[in-house]
């Protein structure tokens, strides 16, 4: 457990260069006020229902839930200090249960002091189920206001019973035109930013720095931060030039977590691009990911289930594409293998769609799991054996080679006890014009030879 530092530092504040200097901007340009957030706006808009809550005193149990840099442990402090509550802070990846007790333990005594705490938990989602619960009690009881602070969906990692009783704001990622006004505050700033070093930099190079933030504010600071530790003194001022930014920038990767949501978030992104024939719009997700750290060969794996789930036999190439394009990323690996599978993905996106093979294969293993263990009809069964053919096994048996048109019209092939069965019925595009117009025929035949439909 720590107690918050003071983070309302006005700028009438007198300037203490060596109370300053030992903590990074971002920290030092925290929001001293509802007003100072940058975005945010559907939740603190001024006819907006927890501003209102805020700015009125009116403390609730709440989960904020947004990417980083966004605010969320901000916004929190700013509600403790709007309420006159007491800000307790823990944070889920250092804290245990013992943690939380003494916690709850200075929240009960405060209580009776007659003063509000709040007790907020950062990656309140790295906190397992018997932790979540050691919370409910004394939030029933009025001991603590909780805030939980996440970068993960809290449907699937938090509790219910701490989800029921506590209201979810989605924080969302800053804008690049927030951000650019973040950065400027930041190199205006005397009091606690970068005013009194006289950083110059050009509007354009400040616009970009917003955008390799990623909608991340405290990113662009720590970003912003280094640029300035660089830059180069001319005639009395710090400038941060073009080539400084470009040091500062060339290892920027986008926001991509490899076991969180935004990770199943693009890859479903990715795939429903491709179903919907945006190739576009799926060779950047394709590049967005690959840029982000993600294994090559788990997107490549991806794009074989999206050839035959989305496309199938509409245009069996696909599925061939997909697979070389993984075979060249095993082999070659990067660069040659990305190429291949930005031509593959290109290629699946184009392509005549069809999910005929995937709701047949679901009808298919749907039935299988009901019907159980269905016997095989003799004239289909294998007869290595004497007592075999005496039993009867492969007798009837007609060898379709040997038909007209290669076709035993009327035979059987399923189970007697199911009849015929139907599970797969072709789309009126690519090459599954050309096989529901076969099917059609063959049904025609057994038709003509009796078989019932």
């Amino acid at each position: 457990m720590t107690d918050a530092p003071d983070l309302f530092i006005s700028s009438s504040t007198a300037f203490n260069e060596e109370a300053v200097a030992w903590r990074p901007l971002a920290d030092r340009m925290r929001p001293q006020s509802l007003g100072d957030i940058a975005g945010q706006s559907h939740l603190l808009g001024q006819d907006k229902p927890l501003r209102q809550a805020i700015e009125s005193g009116r403390l609730h149990s709440m989960i904020f839930w947004g990417p980083p840099g966004t605010g969320k442990t901000t916004l929190s402090r700013l509600i403790a200090h709007y309420c006159e509550a007491e800000f307790l802070s823990l944070s889920a990846v250092l804290s245990g249960v013992k943690d939380i007790r003494q916690a709850v333990e200075q929240a009960r005594m405060l209580k009776l002091q007659g003063r509000a705490s709040i007790l907020f938990v950062d990656e309140v989602h790295r906190f397992n189920k018997s932790q979540q619960d050691a919370f409910l009690p004394f939030v029933e009881d009025g001991t603590i206001t909780f805030i939980g602070a996440t970068t993960e969906n809290p449907s699937f990692e938090l509790n219910n019973a701490l989800l029921s009783r506590a209201r979810v704001y989605v924080l969302k990622s800053l804008q690049a035109e927030d951000l650019v006004a973040v950065l400027k505050r930041a190199l205006e700033d005397e009091t606690v930013g970068l005013g009194r070093r006289k950083i110059k930099i050009e509007d354009a190079l400040i616009y970009r720095l917003a955008q390799m933030a990623d909608g991340d504010a405290r990113r662009g600071l720590n970003l912003l931060e280094i640029a300035a530790d660089l830059s180069l003194e001319k005639e009395g001022e710090q400038i941060i030039s073009e080539a400084v930014l470009n040091d500062v920038l060339s290892t920027g990767l986008r926001r991509f977590d490899k076991q969180g949501e935004a990770f199943y978030d693009q890859i479903s992104a990715l795939h429903k691009s491709v179903r919907g024939s945006a190739p576009d719009a799926a060779l950047y997700w394709l590049v967005r990911m690959l840029d982000g750290g993600c294994d090559p060969l788990y997107i490549a794996r991806r794009m074989v289930r999206m050839a035959s789930e989305d496309i199938g036999n509409a245009d069996p190439r696909a599925l061939t594409l997909a697979l070389n394009a993984w075979d060249v990323q095993e082999r070659l690996g990067s660069p040659e293998g990305e190429l291949a599978m930005a031509q593959a993905v290109l290629y699946l996106a184009c392509a005549a769609k069809s999910n005929a093979v995937y709701k047949a294969y679901n009808q298919a293993t749907a039935q299988v799991k009901e019907a159980g263990s269905a016997e095989i009809p003799v004239h289909l069964r294998n007869a290595p054996t004497r007592l075999m053919k005496e039993l009867g096994y492969g007798r009837e048996y007609r060898y379709a080679h040997d038909e007209p048109e290669a076709y035993a019209a009327g035979e059987r092939y399923f189970p007697e006890e199911m009849g015929e069965q139907h599970y797969y019925d072709p789309v009126p595009r690519g090459l599954e014009i050309k096989i529901a117009e076969k099917l059609a025929h063959l049904r025609d035949l057994d038709k003509k030879a009796g078989k019932p439909g």
